[in-house]
């Protein structure tokens, strides 16, 4: 529950309000994040927040993150050298081995992508374990598109499909829902396994378009957001059903969520 010192070494932005920045210990590190897990990091003197692991690097984290409130406006625009608090590793990873002698489809929506990041890395860093992997992004913008850089080198090794929801009349890429892309992959749909984050509305519908099309429910991994405030299931403020997001998840097999994350709300 107490924090550990980490320094900011660098940071690089990503969209208007989207930046990329690793962190790297003052003294002993916290243990190595699992693909999927999260940290709790403090910005001093604000408060802290659950954010994602894009990348581990020996002792530094990577983080990208958007500044949508005090706490996360205050770590992407904290200064190289700052230090920070991290607490963590929490929550329960993606766990790639569940892939291993299959076709993978990975579906990010916006910044989805980042937790995914190190599950495409991990997929592609040793492809004679897995089948086929397709990486599948959508954003509501061209600007909006996480890692192009990561997306042209991963082309060279798996397909990679982008779409957006708008674009200029100079966009010559797909426009539409993620979705849509789903029929353009080459992917064995009976052994197949799909890792998809993203809003919650966005891995809904695309739990629902792989299931139809013959996946089943337990080979689809989805990583669900909540307000996670104590990261060890005391505060009850992460609570989905029966479940305690920052213990029990974040990442989820659909056939364990779908029946809570389909009921509607008003």
């Amino acid at each position: 529950m107490i924090p550990v010192m980490y320094e900011v070494v660098s940071r690089s932005w990503d969209a208007e309000d989207v930046a990329t920045i690793a962190v790297a210990p003052v003294g002993e590190a916290i243990v190595a994040p699992a693909p999927g897990q999260f940290t709790m990091m403090w910005a001093f003197g604000i408060g802290e927040s659950p954010i994602s692991i894009a990348e581990v690097q020996g002792d530094v984290l990577i983080h990208t993150i958007r500044g949508v409130g005090a706490v996360t406006a205050a770590l992407t625009t904290a200064e190289i050298g700052e230090q920070i608090g991290v607490r963590g590793p929490f929550g329960r990873g993606w766990g790639i081995d569940f892939a291993e002698g299959h076709d993978v489809a990975v579906v990010a929506g916006g910044l989805g992508l980042a937790p995914l990041r190190p599950v495409v890395l991990g997929l592609l860093a040793e492809p004679e374990r897995f089948g086929k992997v397709s990486v599948l992004v959508g954003a509501r913008t061209p600007k909006g598109i996480l890692y192009p850089d990561d997306l042209d080198a991963w082309s060279t090794s798996a397909t990679v499909e982008t779409t957006v929801d708008a674009a200029p009349s100079s966009w010559t890429g797909n426009v539409g829902l993620v979705t849509t892309l789903i029929n353009k992959i080459d992917f064995d749909t009976t052994n197949g396994r799909v890792f998809i984050c993203g809003p919650e509305i966005m891995m809904t519908s695309t739990a629902k378009a792989f299931t139809a099309r013959g996946v089943p429910p337990q080979h689809i991994r989805i990583s669900i957001e909540r307000n996670m405030h104590c990261a060890v299931a005391h505060c009850g403020r992460c609570q989905l059903g029966s479940l305690f997001i920052c213990k029990d998840g974040p990442v989820q097999e659909w056939s364990d969520v779908a029946q809570v994350l389909e009921v509607g709300g008003r």
